[in-house]
C-alpha cells in the first residue's frame, strides 16, 4: 500500500512526465534523447531501477533501457514521436530493430555471466505534442 503511494507521488512529482512539451523542431537527436529520459521517468515511476542506458554491443546490438521490474530483466526500446500520422510508436519495432535489440540482450547476459534468470523485451511509446503533456505506455514482452 506504502509502495503504491509512493510511486504514485513519484508519477505525480516528476517534471519530466508532467510539464508540456515545447517543439524542439525536427531535431530527431534532440526529441529522442527526450524521450528517453521521458521513457525513464516513467519506468522509474512504475517502480522499476533503470540499470544502463544506450547499451551498445559489439556487433551492432543496441538496447535503450536495461532496467529491472521485479526479479525480472527488461530490455527496453524508446520510440518517440511527435504525431501518431503515421501508426503507433510500437509499429516502428520491425524484425530488423528486434534482431539488434536480441544482439544486445545477448551481449549483456554473456557479460552477466548467466542466462538464468527471467528477462523479456519491453517497448515505450512516448508521443509527444506541442503544449501537452507526454503521453507514455509501456508494452511488455514484445519479442515476436
Amino acid at each position: 500500500m506504502l509502495r503504491a503511494f509512493l510511486l504514485g507521488c513519484r508519477r505525480r512529482l516528476s517534471p519530466l512526465l508532467n510539464r508540456p512539451y515545447r517543439s524542439l523542431g525536427d531535431d530527431h537527436l534532440a526529441i529522442g534523447a527526450l524521450g528517453e529520459r521521458i521513457a525513464g521517468a516513467h519506468l522509474r515511476a512504475d517502480g522499476r531501477r533503470l540499470l544502463y542506458r544506450n547499451f551498445r554491443a559489439p556487433g551492432g546490438g543496441e538496447i535503450d533501457i536495461v532496467a529491472r521490474d521485479g526479479k525480472t530483466l527488461s530490455f527496453v526500446e524508446v520510440k518517440t514521436r511527435t504525431s501518431e500520422q503515421f501508426g503507433r510508436p510500437l509499429e516502428a519495432v520491425d524484425n530488423r530493430k528486434k534482431k539488434l535489440m536480441q544482439r544486445g540482450a545477448s551481449e549483456w547476459l554473456r557479460l552477466l555471466g548467466t542466462r538464468d534468470l527471467p528477462w523479456r523485451f519491453d517497448v515505450v511509446e512516448v508521443i509527444l505534442r506541442e503544449g501537452e503533456k507526454p503521453r507514455v505506455n509501456t508494452v511488455l514482452d514484445v519479442t515476436e
